[in-house]
């Protein structure tokens, strides 16, 4: 699939530029420790991972997917949740293989890069900062930077706007529903990388990526004809 038409890309941030899984695991349990809960499996908090803190906190509490914790234990849980992985942002968190190289190659197209997120924007800020990435980025919107938060189009629609492309141009890479939702609705194409947190070729994306260099073939423009 050529892509030659791509003026911009937006990246998600977990399950797509980072593993960020371990750090979020050893967060959510310590934030149960903190409450007087015991430890959920690894998998298990992993599949409560992709819509923010905020939601993470509650699944982390209830174990469900779409049951809310009381609001005052939600707080506690919370407010030692963010401390604590503020705390322990980058200890086990790691770039994806071959990430730098690829954001390398595309800057070298003179592509517009962003990272568009649900993670809160004072943690994806340091993190970025952190793993040496956030220098890539001309924008980077967390799941609070705006009114709305992917699966809504705002996030994308804002960045088509402060790069000045039309929605078609921007490239969403993602690895969740989420992204593929907020794409759509945006009228973006949508990548989806393999090595994330979901089945990638499962969820209706554009395509489906083994590696986040392979972007690199498909967007430069053709070389010239002798």
């Amino acid at each position: 699939m050529k892509l030659e038409h791509i003026k911009a890309i937006a990246f998600d941030l977990d399950g797509t530029l980072v593993d960020s899984l371990p750090d979020l695991i050893a967060a959510a349990n310590a934030m149960r420790d903190h409450l007087g809960m015991p430890a959920l499996q690894h998998a298990r908090i992993r599949e409560h991972v992709g819509d923010g803190i905020a939601s993470l906190v509650h699944r982390a509490i209830t174990d469900e997917r779409d049951t809310l914790a009381a609001h005052e234990q939600w707080e506690q849980g919370f407010r030692f949740f963010v401390q604590y992985y503020r705390q322990h942002l980058t200890v086990h968190t790691t770039v994806y293989p071959g990430v730098t190289t690829a954001l390398g190659l595309l800057k070298a197209l003179q592509l517009p890069l962003a990272v568009v997120t649900n993670k809160s924007e004072r943690l994806a800020q340091p993190l970025l900062q952190e793993l040496g990435l956030a220098d890539d980025f001309a924008l980077i919107i967390g799941g609070d930077t705006l009114p709305e938060k992917k699966p809504s189009a705002l996030p994308l629609t804002h960045t088509c706007q402060a790069f000045g492309v039309q929605p078609s141009e921007l490239l969403m890479v993602g690895d969740s529903a989420n992204d593929v939702l907020a794409a759509r609705n945006a009228g973006c194409p949508v990548a989806l990388m393999r090595y994330g947190y979901a089945d990638a070729d499962s969820l209706g994306a554009d395509l489906a990526l083994d590696t986040l260099e392979s972007l690199y073939d498909m967007i430069k423009p053709p070389a010239p004809a002798i």
